[in-house]
């Protein structure tokens, strides 16, 4: 006799409990993200740390007399990168201030469609941040743009930024889906 479905003792049946495999969040695509945001926040943390060596170095040199050209550039600079590869795993994390005074008094419809909503906005407006510090990043290469102080090329900071804003687009393109899969099948139900 042969059975139309999987077993109760199958494997690749779901348990009692346990999600479908359909159920699952994008398992590719969330691990790829989680490890490129990983990435990112580890190279975001040797930034922060360069820029506090970098600072006490020029604080400690200054109290004996010396100074160090171009600190404020560079400082800028790793503050920069420390700041915009962060962003992704922060996103992750959930560890941004979040503003939802009104949207707890909405029902699971109406707030399934403001996460929808606010998640694809947010997706499109740090996709097109990424794109256009990307091309700003050519334009600075294509022109030789160096800094005013150390004369030093500036675009690979830039595409720097442009990486951590499309870390950022990926992990909100993660919450997208995921605010999709639960907000369509409410709106489905309640037509």
């Amino acid at each position: 006799m042969t059975a139309a479905g999987p077993q109760p003792g199958d494997a690749a049946a779901p348990q009692a409990g346990e999600p479908a495999a359909s159920d699952k969040p994008l398992p590719l695509l969330d691990t790829f993200s989680n490890i490129v945001n990983r990435a990112l926040a580890f190279a975001a943390g040797v930034a922060l740390a360069a820029m506090m060596l970098f600072s006490v170095t020029d604080m400690v040199l200054r109290s004996v007399g010396h100074t160090v050209a171009g600190s404020y550039e560079v400082i800028g600079w790793l503050s920069a990168c420390a700041m915009a590869l962060a962003l992704g795993s922060v996103q992750q994390h959930r560890g941004h201030v979040s503003m939802d005074l009104m949207v707890v008094r909405f029902g699971p419809r109406l707030r399934a469609a403001v996460e929808l909503l606010s998640s694809l906005l947010s997706l499109l407006l740090f996709t097109t941040v990424a794109w256009f510090v990307t091309v700003y990043g050519q334009v600075l290469q294509e022109s030789g743009s160096l800094s005013e102080t150390l004369r030093a090329i500036v675009y690979p900071w830039v595409y720097v930024v442009a990486l951590g804003s499309a870390g950022l687009a990926l992990a909100l393109l993660i919450d997208f889906l995921r605010a999709a899969r639960h907000c369509l099948p409410l709106l489905q139900r309640h037509g």
